[in-house]
């Protein structure tokens, strides 16, 4: 797609809904680690199992849904339930878990964390409260991590694993996350398992290959990329469906796997 400095929005929009339509599908599934949350019925279990997904989605996809599949057979496949039943022994079983930078000792921080939230808490959401007059979920993501790392002891490197607005980031994993819990529609992909959130308080999940299509597209023009880039994808995203701005997530990431795939560097074209 060819674009100026003006950006055509009727044809940007027409352009982006087709290709949501292409991507926000069943068969989108399999390959993503939305796959993991989608092995399970429970609303805790897709809540836990989720988290995980996101946290430890970078790197190939094939090879985080291997590591959240394994780390899901050490808890038995039961999310929920390890969490807030099992004992000491049960933790060796997590001992040897590793994915990139995320190791044992954030592991067993992340099962700590959870069961002590969800000994008070039936929802995850309630860790992400997000007042109905905030116009994107920044506060919300600020509290899950304040809430996340309340445990005295907390280990200091575990911290860059649930990054917050207040540190400049993205939060393009928890971003994602929060797209999965929140969204509703009838595609199959996102669950719309938390009311209290509105998609259109959502916040687009700034990965390499949104960021680059988005500049691409002129629908990033900040240089660097951090949350303020983030907040700048999103508010454009509003300009072409201001209830659901994140649908366009299914678009951007789509058209930069392609992309990657061909191992092209042209800018994409609307047909």
């Amino acid at each position: 797609m060819k674009t100026s400095r003006k950006i055509d929005w009727p044809e940007l929009k027409e352009f982006l809904d087709n290709k949501v339509d292409k991507f926000n599908r069943p068969d989108f599934i399999e390959n993503d680690p939305v796959s993991i949350p989608h092995r399970f019925k429970r609303k805790q279990d897709i809540e836990i199992s989720g988290l995980f997904a996101a946290v430890l989605a970078w790197g190939l996809r094939k090879t985080i849904i291997r590591k959240c599949s394994e780390l899901m057979a050490m808890m038995g496949d039961e999310p929920y339930n390890f969490i807030r039943n099992h004992s000491e022994n049960d933790l060796k079983g997590l001992a040897h878990f590793k994915h990139r930078t995320f190791n044992t000792t954030d592991t067993l921080y992340f099962v700590e964390s959870l069961r002590d939230f969800y000994s008070k808490h039936r929802s995850l959401e309630d860790a992400f409260f997000t007042s109905a007059s905030d116009e994107t979920v920044e506060n919300g993501l600020i509290q899950f991590h304040n809430v996340f790392f309340s445990l005295q002891h907390f280990p200091h490197r575990t911290k860059k694993h649930i990054p917050t607005p207040e540190r400049k980031s993205t939060c393009k994993r928890i971003n994602m996350y929060l797209r999965w819990m929140v969204r509703s529609d009838n595609k199959g992909v996102d669950f719309g398992l938390w009311k209290r959130i509105t998609p259109s308080q959502l916040i687009c999940p700034c990965d390499v290959h949104v960021d680059r299509v988005g500049r691409r597209l002129k629908l990033i023009r900040r240089k660097q990329t951090d949350w303020l880039t983030a907040l700048e994808l999103t508010e454009n995203l509003r300009k072409l469906d201001s209830l659901d701005p994140v649908k366009y997530d299914f678009a951007l990431f789509g058209l930069g796997i392609e992309e990657g795939e061909r191992s092209k560097k042209q800018k994409p074209k609307i047909k």
